[in-house]
C-alpha cells in the first residue's frame, strides 16, 4: 500500500515560492502551476487529517514533466496524490455510449499505468448504459487493476440500475481496498438530503464521490456524512467530496454577485458547455485562498464535514490557457 507523503524541505520551499508569487506576473508553466496547486491542497488538508485522500480527475499529462507518457515522472505531484480519476477511458469520447478511439485509450493508458505502477489507485468513469458496453468496460478495467464505474448519464445524477461490479459488504477504510465506487455529484433528482442519504445507504458501494451541498444548497453535516458511510449489508465505505479547482461556479457559496459585471483579475470567461462555470487563473493567490486557504475556505468546509478526501475536477484547466 502506498505510504503517505512526508514533505521535504525542498518541496516546502517550492510551495512557498509558488504561493508568494505576485498575481500580476504571468504564469510561465501552466502545468507546473497546477501541480503546485494540487500539492498545496494536499499539504493543507493533511495538516488536519494525515490520512486525507486526494484524487485529481483527468489532466494525466501532469504525471510526467515533459508532456509524454514515457517522460520523467513528476515525483512530488505523484507522491502527494493518492490516485487518479479518468473519464471516457473506454466509452464516452467523443459521445456517450460510443467506444473511445483506440489511439486515445492507448495514450491515456500509458500515463495511468505509470502512476499505477508506483502505487496510485485508478478510478475510471465510462459513460455507457448498454449491458455489453458495461461488461466490456469492467473487464478491461479489471485487466489493468483499475476500479470502474459505468455511468448511465453524464449528469451523474442517479444511482445506476445495473448491478455493482465486485459488490461486497466489507468495511473499506483505505483507497487500495476499494473494489467499486459510485459517482453521484448531482443531487437534483433527490427531494431532500434525507432522500439522498437513504438511497445511498441502500447500496453496497465501497466509495462514494458526492458534493458537499444538497440540492437546496444546504451543506451535509458531519453526522450525515457518517451515516453515508454505512453500507446496506454491513461494513462502511469511504466518502469523498467533489471540488472543482480549475473553474469557479456561480452557484457556490463563495460567488459574489458583483463578479458578473466586475470580474476579479483571476476570473476568466464562462464555459459555454457548462452554464454557471467560469474559467479561472488558478495560479492566483486569491483563488487558491478561496479553495484551500485559512478560515472559511472550500477545503476547510469539506474537512469540517468529515469527508475522507477530495476528488478534484478541472485539473486539466492548463489546456485552456495553453490553447490561448
Amino acid at each position: 500500500m502506498k505510504s503517505k507523503i512526508v514533505f521535504g524541505l525542498g518541496l516546502l520551499l517550492l510551495l512557498l515560492t509558488s504561493c508568494d508569487r505576485k498575481d500580476t506576473e504571468p504564469c510561465a508553466d501552466y502545468r507546473q502551476a497546477m501541480r503546485d496547486f494540487v500539492v498545496r491542497i494536499c499539504t493543507a488538508a493533511r495538516q488536519s487529517n494525515p490520512n486525507f485522500i486526494v484524487i485529481p480527475q483527468n489532466g494525466l499529462s501532469l504525471v510526467t514533466l515533459n508532456d509524454t507518457p514515457e517522460g520523467t515522472l513528476a515525483t512530488d505531484y505523484l507522491a502527494a496524490i493518492d490516485g487518479h480519476g479518468q473519464e471516457d477511458l473506454f466509452y464516452g469520447y467523443p459521445k456517450d455510449e460510443m467506444p473511445t478511439p483506440a489511439a486515445e485509450t492507448d495514450y491515456l493508458l500509458r500515463y495511468l499505468r505509470r502512476s499505477r505502477g508506483i502505487g496510485n489507485s485508478v478510478f475510471v468513469i465510462d459513460y455507457c448504459a448498454e449491458p455489453e458496453h458495461i461488461a466490456d468496460a469492467y473487464s478491461r478495467c479489471d485487466a489493468e487493476g483499475f476500479v470502474s464505474f459505468a455511468a448511465h448519464r453524464r449528469a451523474l445524477d442517479q444511482i445506476p440500475s445495473s448491478p455493482i461490479h465486485h459488490e461486497n459488504c466489507h468495511t473499506v477504510t483505505t483507497l487500495p481496498e476499494v473494489q467499486n465506487f459510485l459517482y453521484l455529484i448531482n443531487p437534483e433528482n433527490f427531494s431532500s438530503k434525507e432522500a439522498f442519504i437513504q438511497a445511498v445507504c441502500a447500496t453496497n458501494y465501497d466509495m462514494l464521490v458526492m458534493d458537499l451541498f444538497a440540492n437546496d444548497g444546504e451543506r451535509f453535516t458531519a453526522a450525515e456524512i457518517e451515516r453515508l458511510r454505512q453500507k446496506q449489508h454491513g461494513g462502511k465505505r469511504l466518502v469523498i467530496c467533489y471540488m472543482s479547482i480549475g473553474e469557479a461556479e456561480n452557484y457556490r457559496y463563495y460567488w459574489q454577485d458583483s463578479w458578473t459585471h466586475h470580474r476579479p483579475v483571476w476570473l476568466e470567461r464562462a464555459n459555454p458547455q457548462w452554464p454557471g462555470n467560469y474559467k479561472v487563473r488558478y495560479w492566483y493567490s486569491e483563488w487558491q485562498s478561496l479553495i484551500c486557504g485559512d478560515g472559511d475556505s472550500y477545503l476547510n468546509r469539506i474537512l469540517q464535514a468529515g469527508f475522507d478526501g477530495v476528488y478534484l475536477d478541472i485539473v486539466d484547466a492548463y489546456e485552456y490557457f495553453e490553447g490561448k
